[in-house]
């Protein structure tokens, strides 16, 4: 602090000076940008249109596009701050290699992608070509993740290729690919605001996507129905709550389909038409009659008879669900269900009717698309000859060089590693020590490798301060491509900044690691912008359905975002709908309604460990913090982890609120937070956060997952509860103790 600032003198009459703006009103003088840039919002799947303010090369603030089809101007407390992330003082800026002392040391970009073709090579060269291992994620551009698939299957050849997608909605995929054939949310956001009944199950929505609160606002002739175990804010806003047992979804759904077809319910016409497997459905839901769900669920008979009239009698009924349902070793087979309910009242594909799963990251459908991962470019199945002759032909390879089979998801890869078969890891844009369930495993896995290559827009962060190699990428803001959101719309992502040191964009980086393993000429000819490979992927999705072959990035821009298919010569932009027509992406062209059975969940309460642990987000918080940690005004609002429990539980065991306490399971313990003692959450349950290092939830959380999808179950794991035996201290971005002061 300055002398004169000491005295008094100085005022800070430039910091705090307004000024009046023709956009933003009276505001600070430093926020009036002098352009603003059009871009579509990094955070969720929603897909929110916003302007960046930019100013003297800096991005000074944003604001929402009041003329976008999704958000009308509208953003939440993470997209209106979301400019500072660009500026956050753990930015990568330099590729960093750990030497001979074991400290990350600044290197050039040459000898960075060097050294990882070095060691790349090495490693398949000594345990084959399977022996490295990839982990992407849902938050580059749609651009970026088909060069990165084309660089994995194609140049480096491996096939054990997966996201950290995987971690959220594997098991959407899996069930939409099990019932209709493919891949694709059937319906769109304005089905919100056109149906009559919107059923949400495990969708927190107020908190996670709280933009599409603005349909249900603008519906008010709709009954909302919000099934999960805890009263979340979205459940605050329901016409009838369902509070049930965690992991009782599929009784609940096969409860009502139960009553649906004792009632008369369905549509049998459509039944008949457009599905196979009705007669062994209907069969296995005999035994789920409302007093044998009440069991299961805990829900009345009166509430179960009340929900399935309620969607059963409904003109256009909307069933909604994010990770209540896929974080579940029965995720897949949830989503089955949800849509057997929906194909059996012949709500898919109409105006306001649609089973919908409401994506996780910004760019998750981009990465299902184009991703080269869980399926071949463009929902194109790995088991299927005459797609991969179809690919290979566009490509202008041998159809023998496409992999045959999927290679082994997320969680295989970790545990491959932990078995020394996966020696090398490239990790990018995630931070799976944080994020990946049952901590001890994933450190033992990362322990276990020769070499782990960490590419990220963040650095500092748990993941990188263990890498052997850094290499700085540029993030949201910094770069261009397109995101498609939830409801399948492709939205337009433009630069407004540079990247901060020599940080490069993930495009390039992938360009350039090409050119040095060999592949460039021959799988990016002449490839130099995001436009290269849009241009590519367009023919690449032609006739699909995922149909982009119509779109242009100027066509994009004009309309803020266009939905697919729209496929070359469509004449107009307008909402689609997918399976409207009846005719499914199977082999038959019809939907298979598929019986599933209830199960408890894996890890049951017992003695030792006698409550129910739930985990799941805040509104003021992104995944693992990397990026809203550092933004100052996200982080004031919520800067600590803490764990909710019901009056009676805490009453029971002594404790008061803000008493820290201990999270203990059978795998770990998290150690000193904070204790809320609320209603919202039933007796024998408790819920926390899963965004903070420093409270690491997966040190507690188990590795189970869904045998399908391998999406993990995060949630439903056994634990007791401790006072804290010590004072509490909090872990900040850089992974140094830092202690706050208690009240």
């Amino acid at each position: 602090m300055s002398l004169k600032r000491q005295l008094g003198l100085d005022i800070l009459e430039e910091r705090y000076a307004y000024a009046s703006d023709p956009v933003m009103g009276h505001t600070s003088e430093q926020k009036i940008p002098d352009t603003w840039v059009s871009t579509t919002c990094g955070y969720c799947s929603v897909g929110c249109g916003m302007f960046i303010g930019v100013k003297d090369g800096r991005a000074v603030s944003v604001r929402g596009n009041p003329d976008h089809a999704v958000n009308s101007g509208l953003l939440c407390p993470k997209g209106l701050s979301e400019h500072y992330t660009l500026e956050a003082s753990n930015r990568a800026l330099y590729p960093l290699l750990r030497n001979k002392r074991g400290k990350l040391a600044r290197i050039g970009w040459d000898e960075a992608l060097a050294i990882m073709v070095e060691k790349f090579r090495g490693v398949q060269e000594k345990y084959g070509r399977d022996a490295l291992g990839v982990l992407s994620t849902g938050q580059l551009v749609t651009e970026e993740f088909y060069a990165l698939g084309k660089l994995v299957q194609l140049g480096l050849g491996t096939n054990n290729y997966d996201g950290n997608t995987t971690l959220c909605m594997a098991s959407a995929v899996s069930g939409y690919k099990r019932s209709f054939g493919s891949d694709g949310p059937p319906g769109a956001y304005e089905d919100l605001s056109r149906a009559d009944v919107i059923f949400l199950i495990g969708a927190n929505i107020a908190d996670n996507h709280p933009i599409l609160c603005q349909y249900l606002d603008a519906n008010p002739r709709r009954t909302l129905i919000v099934a999960d175990p805890r009263v979340t804010k979205t459940a605050m806003m329901a016409d009838l709550y369902l509070p049930l047992k965690p992991r009782s979804d599929i009784a609940l759904l096969n409860g009502m389909i139960h009553l649906l077809i004792e009632n008369g319910l369905i549509d049998r016409e459509y039944v008949a038409a457009h599905t196979t497997g009705f007669d062994q459905l209907e069969q296995s839901v005999r035994k789920y009659t409302p007093d044998h769900v009440s069991q299961l669920t805990g829900l009345t008979p009166e509430q179960i008879y009340k929900a399935a009239l309620i969607y059963g009698k409904a003109k256009a009924p909307f069933i909604g669900w994010t990770m209540g349902v896929n974080h579940s070793t029965k995720g897949t087979e949830t989503v089955n269900v949800i849509n057997n309910l929906a194909l059996i009242t012949g709500n898919v594909g109409r105006p306001g009717a649609s089973p919908f799963s409401i994506t996780g990251q910004c760019n998750a459908m981009g990465t299902r698309e184009a991703g080269f991962a869980s399926s071949l470019p463009g929902y194109r199945k790995f088991e299927s000859a005459s797609d991969r002759e179809e690919l290979a032909a566009l490509w202008g390879i041998a159809a023998d060089r496409l992999p045959t089979s999927r290679g082994w998801a997320y969680p295989d890869i970790i545990e491959g590693a932990v078995a020394k078969k996966i020696r090398a890891l490239w990790v990018i844009a995630t931070n799976p020590i944080v994020s990946f369930p049952n901590l001890g495993v994933l450190q033992h896995s990362l322990d276990s490798l020769d070499f782990l290559v960490v590419q990220d827009g963040f650095h500092p962060t748990p993941t990188t301060e263990v890498a052997d190699l850094v290499l700085p990428a540029a993030i949201w803001g910094e770069k261009e491509g397109t995101y498609t959101n939830s409801e399948r719309r492709v939205s337009k992502v433009n630069r407004a900044v540079k990247p901060p040191g020599e940080a490069r964009t993930d495009l390039d980086i992938f360009l350039g690691l090409a050119k040095k393993l060999g592949f460039y000429d021959e799988l990016f000819p002449g490839w130099t912008q995001p436009k290269d490979a849009f241009e590519e992927w367009k023919r690449i999705s032609a006739g699909r359905l995922c149909d982009y072959s119509g779109l242009t990035y100027e066509l994009i821009e004009r309309h803020g975002g266009i939905q697919w298919p729209y496929p070359t010569g469509a004449m107009e932009v307008k909402t689609t709908r997918l399976y409207s027509d009846g005719r499914f992406s199977t082999e038959d062209g019809k939907a298979r309604l598929l019986p599933v059975e209830w199960e408890p969940f894996p890890e049951q309460p017992n003695a030792d460990f006698p409550f129910v642990l739930n985990t799941g987000r805040t509104i003021e918080h992104w995944h693992t913090r990397t990026k809203t940690g550092n933004v100052p005004i996200l982080e004031r609002l919520s800067p600590n982890a803490w764990l909710e429990m019901n009056p009676r539980d805490a009453q029971s065991l002594g404790l008061k609120p803000h008493d820290h306490i201990d999270v203990i399971s059978a795998r770990g313990r998290v150690k000193s937070v904070e204790l809320r003692v609320t209603e919202i959450i039933a007796p024998g349950q408790v819920f926390m956060p899963f965004h903070y290092a420093e409270a690491n939830a997966n040190q507690v959380t188990q590795s189970a997952f869904d045998p399908i999808s391998r999406e993990p179950n995060y949630k439903q794991c056994a634990v007791r509860i401790e006072r804290a035996q010590i004072a509490p201290q909090y872990w900040g971005v850089r992974g140094s103790p830092r202690a706050r002061v208690q009240a």
